[in-house]
């Protein structure tokens, strides 16, 4: 049995991502992004839920319940996503992981009259040690589905961008340890897609960059 070389520690930030098996697309469309999202949000409960439909009527009827992880960017691409994450309680990191691994592809595999794995593998981490590892890597996740120029690639995706960037009532992400270091969001804005452009060129140059 392989052993996880990162230990999620309280208060310390990751980077958390992973693909489709065989590289295949994880969200075919929009319903799938949909699902995907709302199980983002679900599923980050310290105690277990019975489904996402019967959680529903609990949050109607006002409980509320501790959260295993504060999402900090995240982005879904047709067949890969990114977190930065970090964990609010002991094992919450991979407790929501599980969770969210195998409720979506239950959903999944149901959907497409499929089986078996629909992710490869375990999720990955790394730790994002320093204050400017963090900046720089939430330009990254933040940008993931767009092109160096800050163009989308793509319709068929969802990124917390949006969230770091406009006015928006959306709370989702957790933005103040990142957004509390610029000025304003267009400061943001002006830095991450600089960022975001450098590591384009990085995965040019690069044959095996070490991020998706």
């Amino acid at each position: 049995m392989s052993i996880r070389k990162t230990s999620f520690v309280k208060g310390e930030y990751y980077h958390i991502y992973n693909r489709g098996v065989d590289k295949r697309d994880i969200f075919l469309d929009k319903a799938d992004l949909h699902r995907f999202l709302q199980s983002m949000d679900e599923f980050n409960v310290k105690d277990p839920i019975g489904s996402l439909y019967e959680n529903s009527f609990v949050k109607e009827l006002g409980g509320k319940t501790s959260k295993l992880v504060k999402f900090i960017a995240y982005c879904l691409n047709p067949n890969h996503y990114h977190f930065i994450l970090t964990p609010l309680l002991e094992k919450g990191v991979e407790k929501f992981m599980q969770r969210l691994g195998t409720g979506y592809t239950m959903y999944f595999n149901e959907k497409n009259k499929r089986s078996g794995s629909l992710f490869q593998g375990k999720f990955k981490s790394k730790h994002i040690g320093s204050n400017e590892y963090l900046f720089q890597a939430s330009a990254y996740v933040n940008l993931n589905n767009y092109d160096r120029n800050g163009i989308l690639k793509k319709s068929l995706n969802s990124s917390s961008w949006v969230e770091y960037t406009q006015s928006t009532n959306s709370n989702f992400c957790e933005k103040s340890i990142v957004l509390g270091q610029f000025q304003s969001k267009k400061e943001y804005e002006k830095f991450a897609l600089e960022a975001w452009e450098n590591t384009c060129e990085r995965k040019e140059e690069v044959d095996n960059f070490e991020f998706i």
